[in-house]
């Protein structure tokens, strides 16, 4: 049969490994807490500048004007992401299967890539 002080120490043992398991936690829980405040803080930061730099008017014009259209378009991946409609842009820039429904809907038969 076990000893009293042999199943204290057990116990005591078990105790202090758990503790260094939370402490270890913990310091991890800190770290990644210190990474996402200094996240908001530059979000924060961010906000506040953009939010007064439209409020004074500092704004260029040129920063809200949407970037110029590229005049060599490389052809869409079939599956990618219809982009946001500019002048100057053609239905090129859209994948084959675009194309093709574009094409329907136009009444002219769609062309095979």
């Amino acid at each position: 049969m076990p000893s009293v002080m042999g199943l204290l120490e057990v116990r005591e043992t078990a105790a202090r490994v758990r503790a260094e398991e939370l402490r270890a936690e913990a310091d991890r829980v800190r770290a990644e807490l210190a990474e996402a405040e200094a996240v908001l803080e530059r979000r924060v930061v961010a906000l506040a500048e953009l939010t007064e730099a439209l409020a004074v008017g500092c704004v260029p014009e040129e920063a809200v004007r949407p970037a110029p259209v590229p005049t060599v378009v490389k052809e869409a991946a079939t599956g990618s992401v219809v982009p946001d409609w500019r002048e100057g842009v053609t239905a090129e820039v859209l994948a084959p299967e675009y194309r093709r429904l574009l094409a329907v809907l136009e009444g002219s038969r769609p062309r095979r890539d």
